[in-house]
């Protein structure tokens, strides 16, 4: 019989060593093993993904392990570069890197709203961080990284419907240790961590790190004459270990980190060819591309020259895509600072047969960010850099218990605990209208006046109301078709012009969460061969939402008042009576909710669990199949936007209903059969999936405002009427709904060691993750949002079908020196893709191959290293997320968050 588990006191002290992905050398309980584990068997790879320390060969579940050696090897010191490591897993940052998303499988929370809480959950230390952003920063020494893919929740923390990441850094030890290491590199970047490991006695020992990490941004800003997505952060760790006893071990952790940045730019998509290029979302029901559209930043789009008009440089507009001169409004900032700290406490006990885990938690964490956020030289909108302007702040705690141990002669390893957290969030926003907005939006309106048979004369930017002086007096006259309405659209106008640097003031969100869990996973060993493994988990969940706005933007109701009246006599009055109304009330900014207080609470209970059959017909290889429930909570969107039912027909603010900022909670039914394949030089695992996602919970910003919106399926055939620009049609009986979100495929890793100092790793990830073909919001059948219409039978965003990447380190000794080498190259292959979550054409993304690299020579033990490096050697230039631009978006105008270039340099480090 094979030996399946260690003491769950053992944990914190093992120093595991595991190769990614999902294998290595066997765990060892000192630096001198380690060194020395290399001709461990594949098959002794210990994790602890079912909350017990096991041989990866014997857990049924789909897991990618890194281990600290991988880590080093490749670099990575920060959690999006795990990219290159697990081919499921992808991690991306966008507007702010508090918004940082991870999607495994290609499922994960999009958007650039705290109200959501992510689909993959990340916990370091077994302490659960609330949003995927929260952990984007230095992660200083770690001993493992653990990537579990498929809906959790069984096994502690908090519960998750797509995966998790749990990071484990590097713990105290019972021996004298310390070291240094400095890195140089391209865009002046300079990196310096050190730390020091020291025994306090025989049972006390004490480990502080730090790491400090500085360099220039990759885009340019011309006009402010600054960098953008610069690096200015720093971290502290201190522990302490207490091991009085074989019995028990109480591990305290402490640590400190902020940074101080400017982020994040984003340049203007630039079309490869113009057929690629879509008319405006609402003028075309079914956004057919045209063939022969202009560019999507070429004059013949009619607010190019408008934006010409008012200042923007016209270099600003015409660079290629991934040309990171940036030309943005004098003044604005995209400046930020963020701070993230806490303590927690582990203990473990062993009192006979049974183990005891507890893990108390503490952390706060904030984050402030202001930004140009139309990206142009014109001052349309914009967030002041303070902590009233897009900030947030998280205070949680967080209590996790569990007992596990072994019954029947060990024919049942169990596990029961509980988890508590309380989660306090406050968001604060202060999106204004910028001082050139008055003379920016008029020009929307009098562009389509221009179509209206009043030609180009029409429009002059220079002008009041963006109005040709003939125009106006044609208007004023009541002798044009409009008749009467004329002059009260040219009144409209007007005001619509005065609206210059107004909006928030100060909106403030309070949300308070209570989470409370019970949960139990077991394994039943049936025969020495054959397992199964059933887990439980209730949840109930409480969030007390309020707000409170404030609003100084006096034109939205001056305008809804002299315009209203106008709306439905015919289309053309409701196109431009409507659209001045719109951009007047853009946001559902109105001095109406200066003062406006709400507050709601919404509760939900939800059983989950998981029940797994697994089997190993040789020593070497196991077959396993599991059936597993997810789940992640509902909320509130934080965003006041979403109160706007209509632009045109008025504020439900005012009445304080939260009935439009709520979203439900997302579920998910997955089934997953696999196989691993062991022995002491070669490792293979290979999983088949299907997840089916009802009310998944999707973000995504429409040019105007940001939606909230839940995915569900319909079994009925809805024809079109999910794909047209209506939000009236497309409804489906409440019986006929299903789940609206598919993730299904095949995943495959491997390792080979061939000699003792060459490793060769690969993974690859089929993953057909797409949208129903009809497809509603809710799950009582209401109908799709419009500006979802392109989703019905197609891929999700940034879910590519095929990834691979692979790995090979080779690490040989020189001679009898003492000395040994290292040359380290891992790639990641990706297939084409859409980044924007809306799916509109302009925001593919084409297939591309990013490399990195690392060769250097080390002293005898490692005790030193001189190592050149390289990240994206080949300079692969891609996108993270393509979005509407905003205000600009409905006349084809894209933006793009891009990933980083080519980045190199060189590493010195030392220890003893």
């Amino acid at each position: 019989m094979r030996y399946r588990l260690l003491s769950a006191c053992a944990v914190p002290a093992l120093i595991i060593s595991l190769a990614a992905p999902a294998q290595a050398q066997e765990a060892t309980a000192s630096q001198d093993a380690a060194a020395q584990s290399q001709d461990v068997s594949q098959s002794e790879i210990v994790v602890t993904a079912q909350g017990r320390a096991q041989v990866l060969a014997d857990v049924p579940v789909a897991i990618s392990a890194v281990s600290s050696e991988q880590l080093a090897e490749s670099g990575t010191n920060d959690i999006r570069e795990l990219n290159q490591l697990a081919p499921s897993l992808l991690v991306s940052s966008t507007g702010n890197e508090a918004n940082g998303s991870a999607r495994i499988r290609g499922i994960g929370t999009v958007g650039d709203n705290p109200g959501l809480e992510s689909s993959v959950a990340v916990f370091i230390d077994g302490v659960y961080r609330s949003r995927s952003g929260n952990a984007l920063g230095e992660l200083g020494p770690i001993e493992r990284i653990e990537v579990l893919r498929g809906p959790q929740g069984t096994l502690g923390g908090r519960n998750s419907s797509a995966g998790l990441l749990s990071i484990f850094t590097a713990p105290p030890e019972f021996e004298f240790s310390g070291y240094g290491a400095f890195t140089y590199g391209n865009y002046d970047a300079f990196r310096v961590e050190a730390g020091i490991n020291a025994p306090i006695g025989e049972t006390v020992a004490a480990r502080v790190d730090g790491v400090y990490f500085k360099r220039d941004g990759f885009y340019h800003d011309v006009v402010n004459d600054t960098d953008i997505n610069n690096r200015d952060r720093y971290l502290v760790r201190g522990q302490l270990l207490f091991e009085p006893s074989a019995d028990l071990s109480v591990r305290i952790i402490g640590d400190y980190s902020e940074k101080s940045e400017d982020c994040c730019a984003a340049t203007f998509v630039q079309t490869d060819s113009a057929p690629l290029a879509r008319i405006s979302p609402g003028l075309d029901p079914y956004n057919r591309p045209l063939p022969g559209s202009p560019a999507l930043t070429s004059t013949s789009n009619p607010i190019i020259p408008i934006l010409l008009a008012l200042g923007q440089n016209p270099d600003g507009l015409n660079g290629s895509t991934y040309d990171r001169d940036i030309y943005n409004t004098a003044g604005r900032s995209f400046a930020g600072k963020t701070k993230d700290y806490g303590i927690s406490g582990q203990i473990d006990y062993s009192f006979g047969s049974v183990n005891f885990t507890s893990i108390t938690a503490y952390r706060e964490y904030s984050n402030y960010q202001g930004s140009d956020t139309d990206y142009t030289q014109v001052d349309i909108l914009y967030r002041a850099p303070n902590e009233d302007g897009a900030s947030r702040a998280f205070k949680t705690f967080s209590q996790e218990l569990r007992l596990q141990g072994s019954a029947f002669d060990d024919k049942v390893d169990w596990l029961i605990g509980g988890y508590y957290a309380n989660e306090k969030l406050e968001t604060r926003d202060n999106l204004r209208f910028g001082t050139q907005y008055g003379a920016f939006a008029p020009c929307r309106v009098t562009i389509g006046l221009a179509g209206a048979g009043f030609g180009p004369g029409a429009i002059n930017p220079a002008n009041s109301g963006c109005l040709g002086n003939v125009t106006r007096a044609q208007l004023n006259s009541g002798l044009t078709p409009l008749g009467a309405a004329g002059g009260l659209l040219v009144a409209g106008l007007d005001q619509l012009s005065t609206l210059n640097d107004m909006g928030s003031t100060r909106d403030v969100y309070n949300q308070e969460s209570n989470n409370f869990a019970l949960f139990t996973h077991n394994i039943i060993h049936l025969t020495d061969r054959f397992d199964v493994t059933l887990g439980l988990r209730y949840t109930s969940e409480k969030k007390d939402f309020a707000a409170t706005f404030g609003n100084d933007n006096t034109v939205c109701p001056a305008n809804r008042a002299l315009l209203s009246g106008l709306l439905g006599i015919n289309p053309t009055l409701d196109s431009l009576a409507g659209g001045i109304i719109a951009l007047s009330c853009q946001g559902n900014s109105t001095s109406e909710l200066n003062g406006v207080s709400m507050s709601d609470s919404r509760s939900e209970d939800e059983f989950t669990g998981t029940a797994i059959l697994s089997y190993r017909p040789t020593d070497d290889l196991m077959i396993y199949g599991s059936y597993s429930r997810g789940y992640k909570a509902g909320g509130f969107n934080l965003d006041r936007s979403a109160l706007q039912a209509s632009p045109v027909l008025g504020n439900p603010a005012t009445t304080g209903s939260t009935a439009n900022l709520q979203f439900d909670a997302e579920t998910v039914n997955a089934f997953e059969i696999g196989a691993k394949y062991a022995t002491r030089d070669f490792m293979v695992t290979i999983a088949g999936f299907r997840q089916e996602f009802s009310n998944f919970q999707l973000n995504t910003f429409n040019g105007s405002v940001f939606l909230v919106q839940n995915i569900n399926g319909c079994s009925q055939d809805l024809g079109t009427a999910d794909q047209d620009a209506s939000a009236a049609t497309g409804s489906c009986a409440a019986g006929d709904v299903t789940a609206g979100v598919i993730a299904q495929g095949v995943e495959l890793e491997g390792t080979l060691r061939p000699t003792r100092d060459l490793t060769f790793t690969m993974g690859i990830t089929y993953a057909d993750t797409h949208y129903k073909d009809d497809l509603v919001g809710t799950d009582n059948g209401a109908p799709l949002d419009p500006a979802l219409r392109l989703l019905p039978g197609d891929n999700l965003s940034n879910a590519p079908e095929i990834v691979a990447t692979a790995s090979m380190s080779w690490t040989p000794e020189i001679g009898s020196t003492g000395l040994s080498g290292l040359f380290y190259l891992n790639a990641r292959a990706v297939d084409d893709y859409n980044t924007g979550s809306d799916l509109l054409y302009g925001k593919e993304q084409d297939s591309y191959v990013i490399v990195n690299g690392r060769i250097g020579i080390r002293g005898p033990d490692n005790r030193w290293g001189i190592e050149f490096w390289g990240q994206n050697l080949f300079n692969v230039d891609y996108t993270q997320v393509a979005f509407n631009t905003p205000f600009v978006a409905p006349q084809q105008t894209y933006s793009a968050y891009l990933a980083e270039p080519r980045t190199y340099g060189i590493t010195l480090r030392a220890g003893f």
